[in-house]
């Protein structure tokens, strides 16, 4: 199964046996209070320099969050949208909790968007789904529903079974949905990581869908956060997660060195010129 995202410069193909896509992470202001007050000043100056040097260093899709306090994101979005698109060819993730924004966001998109996200609420597959297909875009799922986020990776599988379900009534093909097996702390449940890995494989073999996962979610509040990040991110990655969102100006070498290691990575060559992107970088 593979999911097909469009950008300005041509697709973006997710799937089995092909090499990771890297949701760049960055232009999102939680945890970011510089950018979060910029964007409630109306100064949209960092995105662009955010696009740019994700995709320098190798992401696949960009992710555009501009939901800081007080910031109206249905005027705003868009213009960040329109920013990211003129600065890199890349497709976009369209990143909000609010339905009109989202709509918003897909009305000025170049070539097909991944939505994020939608979970197994019903409410809020009512709000989401009809703008998804509406405008033939692809969106991120979260195995989480009315209960909460469950505690097994068979309960997790039986909510993507139910979104499934739900995305088909309103003609959203599976290939469309990047299921997310959800990502917790393993400072507050040293289980945390395992769950999620275990549900990933179980989505994978039942479903053959392709998966997104916030990696740097594990290592909140553990020292050496990079570390952890890191690790995780290559276990994700053997577990079937494709399509990791992610910091590819800190994480890009690890994702690259998994897919090498995987036999994703033809002589090493993607290897290679994130390599050499990150010693550039460096450099200036």
């Amino acid at each position: 199964m593979e999911t097909i995202l469009q950008g300005a410069g041509g697709e973006v193909v997710i799937g089995p046996g092909q090499p990771t896509a890297i949701i760049g992470e960055r232009i999102n202001p939680t945890g970011r209070k510089a950018f979060s007050a910029e964007l409630q000043a109306g100064d949209l100056s960092r995105i662009a320099r955010d696009a740019q040097a994700q995709a320098d260093a190798g992401a696949a899709v960009l992710d555009v969050n501009v939901g800081a306090a007080g910031v109206d994101e249905v005027a705003l979005l868009p213009q960040a949208i329109q920013i990211v698109q003129d600065t890199a060819d890349l497709p976009v993730c369209i990143d909000s909790a609010n339905p009109e924004a989202l709509a918003a966001g897909l009305r000025v998109i170049r070539g097909r968007a991944l939505v994020n996200s939608v979970n197994g609420e019903m409410a809020k597959m009512k709000a989401v789904f009809p703008v998804v297909a509406e405008y033939g875009a692809a969106v991120i799922a979260l195995c989480m529903d009315d209960s909460g986020i469950p505690a097994t990776p068979e309960a997790r599988l039986a909510v993507a079974e139910n979104i499934l379900k739900e995305a088909a009534a309103y003609g959203i093909a599976p290939e469309a949905v990047l299921l997310d097996p959800l990502v917790l702390a393993v400072g507050a449940d040293h289980t945390a990581g395992q769950v999620t890995a275990e549900a990933a494989r179980l989505i994978r073999a039942n479903f053959g869908c392709n998966m997104t996962a916030g990696a740097s979610n594990a290592s909140h509040g553990m020292p050496e956060r990079q570390v952890l990040n890191t690790v995780f991110l290559a276990l994700l990655i053997q577990a079937g997660v494709n399509a990791p969102i992610c910091n590819p100006l800190t994480n890009g070498l690890a994702v690259r060195a998994a897919d090498l290691m995987l036999g994703l990575d033809e002589w090493g060559m993607r290897y290679i010129q994130t390599y050499r992107a990150a010693l550039k970088a460096a450099s200036e």
